[in-house]
């Protein structure tokens, strides 16, 4: 006789990080949210389930606000004395762009080269300029960063 359990699918594991919207919704007497997925799925989770892996987008860790920066979310401190500062990701241009002006003196590379970026964050300054960013300690452990809408 075969053993079942030997065709059985492997299990894995997931982590997910993803915005949803979601409204209260009563089902057979539970309590319960209906949850709208960004690509328009509905789904319903009792409330118990629905708090245990949702919360307002309030105040997040840096590792959660970087996930949601590389979907293309705008991040920002609560801590950052700087008004309208918030940081963006700069996608990669893999297969390169032809470098202008300013970039071909910085480079020495003649102008209209084509060279590769990798992908890297980028801050509004309060000015409104935009600059390369790297992280500092404190903004990495901090836990009051949010999503601009």
């Amino acid at each position: 006789m075969e053993d079942k359990a030997s065709h059985a699918p492997e299990i894995h594991s997931y982590i997910g990080t993803k915005i949803v919207k979601a409204y209260p919704e009563t089902k057979d007497n539970i309590a319960g949210h209906a949850v709208i997925y960004p690509d328009g799925y509905k789904s319903w989770s009792p409330d118990e389930a629905f708090e245990a892996y949702q919360r307002l987008p309030g105040p997040l860790s840096f590792s959660h606000a970087l996930f949601l920066c590389r979907q293309g979310k705008k991040i920002a401190r609560a801590g950052w004395n700087g008004k309208d500062m918030y940081v963006v990701y700069q996608k990669a241009y893999p297969e390169g762009i032809p470098i202008n002006k300013n970039t071909a003196e910085a480079t020495g590379l003649p102008e209209g080269t084509l060279i590769r970026f990798l992908p890297y964050l980028m801050m509004r300054t309060v000015d409104g300029s935009f600059v390369p960013w790297l992280i500092s300690q404190t903004d990495a452990l901090s836990d009051d960063w949010y999503i601009l809408e």
